[in-house]
């Protein structure tokens, strides 16, 4: 065998390859060995047909198949003995002249042909100790906790219909449909078919829920309301808006007292557990919200401290997935990139560099967690399964047996699991700085962080 390389640029490589004919015909004669024991031809008794007349019934479509195992088993040796690892399926081209072809077949020449691939690049790791970072450290207020107790309460005590004659007071859970304008224009998010809301729980923006006091059912009132300065989605902050807003339906909350009695029909002991039930889930959402931007800060810090070349293959891949995405939702919208402020060209350039990113986060995370010895456990990997599984009620069965029958679907779902306990192992081997803030001011940094890279899977 003979391999030449033609093309070594960056991460291309190009070799041309030549199996010789004596090699094909060996194995060749292999396979018809093989065919020997259950060829069944007319005239001869199973296992005992002549090999020469094996060969010319099924000479042709046997060296077929012998040269494509040849070629397969040819470049992966190739690779192997080159100590390379190619990024995608390399690409074989083979003679297009038909007659070479067929010499080659019928076993009277030596098959040629070139193979191009992309090298996986060599990674050189950053030291990963003492990377710094910020914990967020968010104190729950009493009075926080008291608002969501009310929330549980007002959600739980139940409502009852006041009926078509209904006028809205303070405390009501109201259906709505409304549309919001800004300077005459609808804006993404702001209609709803039917949204639900309590009035006077401060849920939506500052001055929508008074302005609906007094209105009756079926009744449309024009709400006028100026967005907060620090709204979390900077493309409304401190705009005006008007609403149009129809009133569904008008329930007014049952009786009944926030006491222990309460707490007992919820599962719980008294009013105490109760509290303490919703603090410690407000903790948690706040500690994964904190860990959420503690993510980031590792994965910033991974992309600033590796620069390489990655190959344009896997590149490409990811661009064309997250494009996709892109455009459904910008077409399922009804809107364009002018809308959005951009440009399709510059969203383009945008989403290159976002690819480029995951990429190469892809496998600088592998090679940490491959150099740390990271591992996801079956177990862990059964969890994630039931996980996804749960996501779809009443189509369990079908989401599980795509899972079992896809072996890259459930891969996949190994690869978000290894990726955090790669950035946990960071994290703890970090410089750590505690850092006091708010809720929304967490809130807020994990919003810029989204509109900087939006970080979906980078695999």
């Amino acid at each position: 065998m003979q391999v030449t390389e033609t093309l070594n640029d960056g991460l291309k490589r190009k070799l041309s390859v030549t199996i010789p004919a004596a090699d094909l015909n060996t194995r060749l004669d292999a396979k018809l060995e093989e065919l020997k024991g259950q060829a069944n031809i007319k005239g001869f008794r199973p296992g005992k047909v002549p090999t020469a007349h094996l060969k010319k019934v099924y000479g042709r479509s046997a060296m077929s198949e012998v040269m494509t195992d040849a070629i397969n088993a040819t470049v992966s040796d190739t690779l192997d003995e080159r100590k390379e690892r190619a990024a995608a399926q390399p690409k074989v081209d083979l003679p297009q002249d038909q007659g070479v072809i067929n010499d080659v077949l019928d076993g009277k020449a030596d098959l040629a042909f070139e193979v191009e691939y992309e090298i996986l690049p060599p990674v050189t790791l950053m030291d990963i100790k003492g990377v710094k970072l910020n914990k967020p450290v968010i104190e729950v207020s009493e009075a926080e906790v008291d608002t969501e107790v009310n929330r549980v309460f007002a959600q739980n005590r139940g409502y009852t219909n006041k009926g078509d004659d209904a006028v809205v007071e303070t405390g009501d859970y109201l259906g709505l449909s409304f549309v919001g304008k800004i300077d005459g224009k609808e804006f993404d998010g702001g209609s709803s078919d039917h949204a639900h809301l309590t009035v006077g729980s401060g849920e939506f923006i500052p001055g929508f829920e008074e302005q609906l006091v007094g209105a009756k059912k079926g009744e449309t009132r024009e709400v006028k309301v100026t967005f907060p300065k620090d709204y979390q989605n900077a493309e409304l902050a401190g705009k005006d808006a008007v609403f149009d807003v129809t009133i569904l339906h008008v329930d007014g909350p049952n009786a009944g007292e926030l006491d222990d009695d309460f707490a007992k029909r919820l599962g719980l002991e008294d009013v105490a557990a109760l509290r303490k039930a919703i603090r410690e889930q407000m903790e948690n959402a706040l500690a994964s919200m904190g860990r959420q931007h503690m993510k980031r800060q590792v994965l910033d810090a991974l992309d600033d401290g590796h620069k390489f070349d990655v190959p344009a293959q896997l590149v490409e891949a990811e661009f064309n997935t997250i494009w996709q995405r892109v455009v459904h939702e910008i077409e399922h919208h009804g809107r364009s990139f002018e809308d959005e402020g951009t440009t399709e060209e510059a969203a383009k350039e945008q989403y290159q560099r976002i690819a480029e990113r995951r990429v190469r986060l892809g496998l600088v995370v592998a090679e940490i967690g491959n150099q740390n010895e990271v591992q996801v456990t079956d177990d862990e990997h059964q969890q994630a399964l039931i996980a996804e599984v749960r996501r779809f009620p009443g189509q369990e069965q079908q989401v599980y047996d795509y899972y079992r029958k896809n072996p890259q679907a459930l891969a996949s779902l190994r690869a978000p699991i290894f990726e955090n306990k790669v950035v946990d192992h960071i994290i703890s081997l970090g410089d750590v700085t505690d850092q006091k803030m708010s809720r929304d001011e967490l809130a807020k940094l994990i919003q810029a962080d989204e509109d900087e890279v939006p970080e979906e899977h980078h695999h």
